[in-house]
């Protein structure tokens, strides 16, 4: 908003040296405003110490975190969360379901304090959010019509047959799609797992792409799909993790301090089991977040 214009007569000269002083200081406000939220921004640790509620942010990905009838937070990476917001002191949470492609934004504009989803940590997310130490290192698997009619085991089965694939909007499984060479054409991204599944049904995809675990859950409640088995892993499994604003460092510290005893835990195991998580599915020694953000 411009400023209004104010009279000033040369006979006035303090008038004039206060509204110079006035001007330099709103210039120097306007310089120092681009970092002044990023330095007053409330840490998690804050809140958790002020009793306040801790948002999580996640979409409806079962097994990952999902919500419950009454929109509880399920699912192993929110059962994950939930031991170690205890162990930092607060049993004060509260659930934010948005789609997946809107979790990082989100993030940003302060609609919750943590990303849930089970991200997969690469380079292009490093640079919008710190990420925690890897909690799951998950595997893929193509879902296909019953009996698998094209015979798919692989990506580059897709390939090579010129075969429309279809994933999700924001998952790894569209970089695996790039980097095996399935032309862009032929990979359709939708909202999530239910349109995965409904595109490869429908005939408007061959083969969907997704986690195991997702994928598996919907091939044993549906008879007309199922995985492609056997099946070849396109590339190495990435690590996932839980996903922070960039200036939570701390925050993230304190996360990771309680991971080193927490992860593999009985106590983890305990939390996370039911909902299919195994030793398997522990990160390995290699995995870190530093190595993983600089692909």
């Amino acid at each position: 908003m411009k400023r209004k214009q104010r009279h000033e007569t040369r006979n006035d000269p303090l008038r004039r040296a206060i509204l110079r002083a006035i001007a330099a200081l709103g210039i120097a406000a306007l310089a120092i405003a681009p970092f002044a939220g990023l330095a007053s921004a409330q840490s998690l640790l804050d809140k958790i110490k002020n009793g306040e509620t801790v948002r999580i942010g996640f979409s409806n990905e079962n097994p990952w975190a999902y919500p419950g009838t009454n929109n509880e937070p399920l699912g192993f990476v929110n059962a994950m969360t939930i031991d170690i917001l205890k162990k930092l002191g607060t049993t004060k949470v509260e659930p934010v379901v948005t789609e997946w492609g809107s979790l990082i934004p989100g993030l940003q504009a302060g609609r919750f304090d943590i990303i849930t989803g089970g991200m997969y940590i690469t380079p292009e997310r490093c640079r919008n959010v710190m990420f925690t130490d890897p909690i799951v290192t998950p595997i893929t698997a193509l879902i296909v019509p019953k009996g698998n009619p094209e015979g798919l085991h692989s990506y580059q089965n897709v390939r090579d047959k010129g075969l429309t694939f279809v994933t999700g909007s924001g998952w790894s499984e569209v970089s695996n799609a790039q980097t095996i060479g399935i032309p862009d054409d032929k990979v359709m991204q939708v909202a999530g797992a239910v349109e995965v599944v409904q595109a490869v049904k429908a005939g408007r995809a061959a083969v969907g792409g997704g986690d195991y675990w997702t994928m598996k859950r919907f091939a044993d409640e549906d008879d007309s799909i199922e995985l492609a088995d056997p099946f070849t892993q396109p590339v190495e499994p990435p690590s996932s993790a839980l996903a922070f604003l960039p200036n939570q460092q701390a925050s993230v510290d304190a996360f990771n301090a309680v991971l080193k005893d927490y992860l593999g835990s009985d106590e983890m195991m305990k939390s996370v089991g039911k909902y299919g998580y195994t030793k398997a599915n522990l990160p390995p020694e290699s995995h870190t977040t530093a190595g993983l953000c600089k692909g």
